[in-house]
């Protein structure tokens, strides 16, 4: 349920694109926003911060987009939150005691359970470097395609992608966990 709500702003934004056009698109979305930041602080009372950053960057590039009257603006907003979230994930291996990666996903690891620094490190520069890559590969399409095109990729290839490599970097955590108090249990051996 949770996905879906956060899904929702976009849902509406290619819906409004695929009846009207991207000016429109454009304001559903950030009216998409500030309706699911609302109901960040009306279910929860607080605003995570992902949906805080991501709405602001809706909010600044598509006030640009519509009172430019240039679609480049909303376009390369992705490029900006994918580049700060490669930023920011990769920056977190250097900075602080534990890296933003463990801090979002260590409730997604088995309770007893860890999984060893080095693997939370490796696994934050591979999600830096695959942010950098959707960030760039966003800015390829929004220059090199259409219109069109670039709402196709940024609706049903980008979101798509980001869930899958969720999903497969959990399941890479999780793959060499170990119980808190040391290796994983050898299996027992048979007897001769």
């Amino acid at each position: 349920m949770q996905t879906l709500l956060e899904l929702a702003p976009l849902i509406l934004f290619f819906a409004a694109w695929k009846f009207t056009d991207i000016y429109i698109a454009t304001a559903v979305l950030m009216a998409g926003m500030l309706l699911l930041v609302l109901w960040d602080w009306v279910s929860t009372r607080t605003i995570p911060k992902m949906h805080l950053v991501s709405a602001v960057l809706v909010w600044v590039f598509g006030a640009a987009t519509l009172i430019l009257h240039d679609i480049r603006f909303i376009q390369v907003k992705p490029t900006v939150l994918y580049w700060i979230i490669a930023l920011v994930v990769g920056g977190s291996v250097w900075i602080g005691r534990i890296t933003v990666l463990e801090r979002l996903m260590g409730a997604a690891i088995p309770a007893g359970h860890k999984v060893a620094p080095a693997t939370w490190r490796n696994a934050s520069l591979v999600s830096a470097l695959f942010y950098t890559a959707l960030g760039g590969a966003n800015l390829w399409v929004m220059y090199t395609m259409t219109e069109k095109a670039w709402v196709f990729f940024k609706t049903w290839i980008c979101v798509p992608l980001g869930l899958i490599y969720t999903v497969g970097i959990v399941f890479w955590l999780l793959r060499g966990y170990e119980p808190k108090d040391g290796p994983k249990d050898e299996p027992p051996q048979a007897s001769a």
